[in-house]
């Protein structure tokens, strides 16, 4: 198996790959073809099968495919020209050897969140922490495993946790900076503003859209399983269970990037500003880790800019 992330131009492939997305199309003078994105453990490349007449069978989205092929530098980044493909058989691949995995160690990860737990001082929102990610072990595992997001950022095994954690320290950082922010209502608000996303999004390999996740989306649905496991709480305070799912709500800061509520606390505020900040960086990470320093990649909708790597 040849690893995407090392294919270079004139390279001749033949490899076992994950299709991810196919889309048919034709050419300018109206040829059928294929436009292919292929995935391994080590990132994503585009595919282009130019020629439908031999050599290409039948296959669908979230196939293994085996392929032969012709590596080409398309607008400077790594193009696949696939002559031969066909549907790879059991025992030919190991599945795992194609989802992309978050370059951190998930236990040690998990580990970093725990420590977390422990330091919230309000003994009812440790409890509410503790009944996810320590009480269910089987939320606990999904958690771990899940992606943060279908395609923009942390779109991996591992990614949720990953991105979780950044918003974490992140907000640590501000705590320690703005000594007037609540330290348990932000942690515990950045420990679970995207726990939504176990249900909006389906396990690897297909890491799409759920029919609930297409109506409800991770915020609304975070709500939700915040309020139900509050409710199993005795005691927890009203205020604070109002506060907590205010920061929650309005973590996207804004109505037109999905937040049902504009941030109205400071701890929401900083709350949105650390899941911003990570999710750009992160998709700045994605998008520029094969670029060549100083080549225009063109408009990314996220960034709302063209972007490049620093010379």
């Amino acid at each position: 198996m040849k690893l995407i992330s090392t294919l270079q131009d004139g390279d001749w492939v033949r490899s076992i790959y994950l299709c991810r997305q196919k889309m048919e199309a034709k050419t300018k003078v109206g040829k059928d073809y294929y436009s292919l994105t292929l995935q391994d453990r080590s990132g994503s490349i585009i595919a282009k099968v130019w020629d439908l007449s031999s050599g290409i069978e039948e296959f669908e989205v979230n196939d293994f495919v085996a392929i032969e092929g012709e590596v080409k530098t398309f607008q400077g980044h790594p193009q696949l020209n696939i002559r031969r493909l066909r549907v790879a058989g059991p025992g030919e691949y190991d599945p795992e050897d194609f989802l992309p995995q978050s370059q951190y160690d998930i236990g040690g990860m998990f580990d970093q969140l725990k420590k977390f737990i422990e330091s919230i001082g309000n003994e009812k929102m440790r409890a509410l922490c503790e009944s996810f990610f320590i009480e269910d072990e089987a939320f606990a595992a999904e958690f771990k495993r899940h992606s943060a997001a279908k395609s923009v950022h942390h779109g991996f095994v591992g990614g949720l946790l990953e991105h979780t954690l950044s918003v974490l320290k992140l907000c640590e950082f501000f705590t320690r900076r703005y000594a007037f922010l609540d330290r348990d209502l932000l942690i515990t608000a950045a420990m679970l503003h995207d726990i939504g996303k176990t249900r909006e999004l389906s396990d690897f390999p297909a890491n799409d859209y759920t029919d609930e996740g297409q109506l409800l989306g991770h915020i609304v649905m975070g709500d939700h399983m915040v309020a139900e496991h509050i409710a199993k709480i005795e005691g927890f305070p009203k205020t604070k269970a109002a506060e907590l799912r205010h920061c929650i709500l309005a973590h996207h800061g804004e109505f037109e990037f999905g937040s049902p509520k504009k941030p109205a606390l400071a701890e929401a505020l900083a709350l949105h500003y650390a899941d911003n900040i990570d999710a750009k960086l992160e998709t700045f990470k994605e998008q520029l880790e094969n670029a060549e320093p100083g080549v225009w990649q063109g408009f990314n909708r996220l960034l709302d800019s063209n972007i490049r790597k620093t010379t």
